[in-house]
């Protein structure tokens, strides 16, 4: 029978109907570790009593007014972001494209309140994703997501990923902001280092630009800080989040200085179901979780101990691994084997893995995971890349 969705997506053949933790179970009842966690959004797991709690509260409320009146969650939301963050305001959206699009609309509209309307170019960086709209798959630069729909948004210089040369080349009297993301996640896993971070800084500085850091995938816990610049000492001026703020609940949230932000006024921007209630509640309830004294240290601390044991296993198989990479709980493993391939074999012993760029698979864990799922992770990991040398033995006889 053929499927009545839009055939956008190659999907794998097995549905879940529940899920608790790092564990979802299928439909015929057999369980999966889920270390993809929806594509780092589930950064509490699966069916987490708070946030059941929390939502399921304000169910019984009330869902939706629209941005027409006061949000009151949205306003307690906001201040705690505000007050664990370089931010001063906030603008909440239903996912990382929404927060992105906010972040190039503040960064252009910044510029033209200063009397610069000309500066309205953003450089990014080659491998970047930054989301499916028309400006996003620009900003992102990928063929792949470009091609067929139409002429590329104009206003976006991609340079080579860390090549300083290209970059202060691509710096023009247009310019209007740097935009990064400090771990590149579809790109490949590829760390951003805290030097380089420091340069754009600089070049931000020293030519009045905005940096713009992409915290869609790599925020809200997942490397171990709040949010992964925290690593390099680097304030940037805008900053998207998505994914684990809403802890599977649709979300996104634009941050700024109040300066970045200058520009943005009443009608400038808008967002029907941004900031609706039921988001706001689940947002308030992964905060309590997350800034909870002792969280994140513990999340630093599984991250290190997945690193060396993925390191371990990456040496017991150098036919299959070539290199691990990441911070925290958001890991890669770079493949000999092609990467969808090396998925679907972890699939088949009932562990879930995201592939990337690069040939890269992404481990993704919900957060909470402990010293017990990481042993079941890396029992699953091992034998799949076990079936691989398996593979090529009986090739070369």
């Amino acid at each position: 029978m053929t499927s009545a969705l839009l055939p956008t997506y190659a999907r794998a053949k097995v549905s879940f109907e529940r899920g608790e933790g790092a564990w979802l179970v299928a439909r015929d009842g057999s369980r999966y570790l889920d270390f993809g966690a929806g594509i780092a959004v589930n950064a509490l797991g699966h069916s987490h009593p708070h946030l059941v709690a929390a939502l399921t509260e304000q169910a019984q409320k009330v869902w939706h007014v629209s941005n027409l009146f006061e949000v009151p969650e949205a306003e307690r939301l906001a201040q705690r972001l505000v007050d664990n963050t370089f931010a001063d305001v906030v603008f909440f959206s239903n996912s990382g494209a929404e927060a992105n699009e906010a972040a190039i609309k503040m960064a252009r509209k910044y510029h033209a309140a200063g009397g610069q309307p000309e500066r309205f170019r953003i450089v990014t960086f080659e491998g970047a994703f930054h989301g499916r709209t028309l400006a996003t798959i620009a900003a992102g630069g990928q063929q792949k997501y470009i091609e067929g729909f139409g002429p590329k948004v104009e206003g976006f210089d991609q340079v080579p990923f860390g090549d300083l040369a290209a970059l202060k080349a691509a710096i023009t009297p247009e310019t209007a902001a740097l935009m990064i993301e400090p771990i590149q996640g579809e790109g490949g896993l590829r760390v951003v280092s805290p030097e380089w971070l420091r340069t754009l800084r600089a070049l931000c500085d020293e030519h009045g630009l905005l940096l713009i850091m992409d915290e869609v995938q790599t925020g809200v816990g997942r490397t171990g800080k709040l949010f992964a610049h925290e690593w390099s000492g680097v304030t940037p001026d805008i900053m998207s989040a998505a994914k684990g703020i809403g802890g599977g609940f649709p979300m996104g949230a634009c941050l700024a200085t109040r300066e970045a932000s200058r520009g943005m006024v009443v009608g400038s921007h808008g967002t029907t179901f941004g900031g609706n209630p039921l988001a706001m509640a689940v947002g308030n309830a992964v905060l309590d979780v997350i800034l909870a004294p002792g969280f994140l240290d513990t999340v630093r601390k599984t991250g290190l101990l997945l690193k060396q044991r993925l390191a371990e296993l990456k040496d017991r198989h150098p036919n299959v691994i070539a290199d691990v990479r990441g911070e925290g709980l958001m890991m890669g493993l770079r493949c000999v084997v092609p990467n969808t391939d090396f998925a679907a074999a972890v699939r088949d012993q009932h562990m879930i893995v995201i592939p990337a760029g690069d040939n890269v698979v992404r481990l993704l864990p919900p957060l909470t995971i402990g010293e017990a799922e990481v042993g079941a992770a890396l029992d699953r990991l091992d034998a799949a890349a076990a079936s691989f040398e398996t593979a090529l033995r009986g090739a070369a006889e």
